[in-house]
């Protein structure tokens, strides 16, 4: 896929109409800090896109981002930061609950981990959840740039045992020099292209 375009939707507290909505849509879901912003920018090519933070958690909002005039780029808040109160955790796993059960163009969910460290109990909890709901989904490893590339397959394993999914299953991305950007671009084509052509033969 070839970005030609990227704008700016909306954010929402709570999913409803907006501009764009009807369109297929992709998720990225992950812990705070993860760099859920950083690889909307780095997938899009505009760097200042989607708002960046050194602050955990400034993810507080759903926010729509539209790819080509065709696809919505979902991204959701950020779980998982201890420097909130138990109220706005909460209102955010509402958020996110009230976002998949109401969202008929959902087509994947990209679950971001960090390369570096063995999923946490949140990240094992978000990936039961996809299974359970039956939603599809992809791993991202994201920071790659942080290690070697021969120390990936090595720090893959624990994540793979965690998450319950093949090292081949995985992509590797780094927002800071575009490792798997080629790659989550062709996989995001894939996935709406599917449906699009399922769309076609039931009419």
């Amino acid at each position: 896929m070839i970005v030609k375009r990227a704008d700016f939707i909306t954010s929402m507290k709570d999913y409803g109409d907006f501009a764009t909505r009807g369109c297929p849509e992709v998720a990225f879901a992950g812990k705070s800090n993860v760099g859920k912003s950083s690889m909307i920018n780095r997938l899009t090519g505009r760097g200042k896109l989607a708002r960046i933070s050194a602050t955990p958690g400034k993810t507080r909002l759903i926010n729509v981002y539209h790819l080509n005039g065709e696809i919505n780029l979902i991204d959701l808040p950020g779980y998982g930061f201890a420097k909130v109160s138990k109220a706005e955790k909460l209102s955010w796993g509402k958020m996110m609950q009230d976002y998949f059960a109401r969202t008929r163009d959902l087509r994947q969910v990209f679950h971001l981990v960090d390369i570096r460290h063995e999923p946490s109990a949140e990240d094992r909890e978000m990936n039961a959840f996809l299974r359970q709901s039956g939603i599809p989904f992809t791993v991202v490893a994201a920071k790659a740039d942080k290690i070697s590339r021969g120390a990936r397959l090595k720090c893959l394993a624990p994540i793979c045992r965690a998450l319950s999914v093949q090292p081949w299953q995985v992509i590797p991305f780094s927002s800071e020099d575009g490792t798997g950007r080629e790659e989550l671009l062709a996989r995001i084509e894939a996935v709406c292209a599917a449906q699009a052509d399922e769309t076609a033969q039931d009419e």
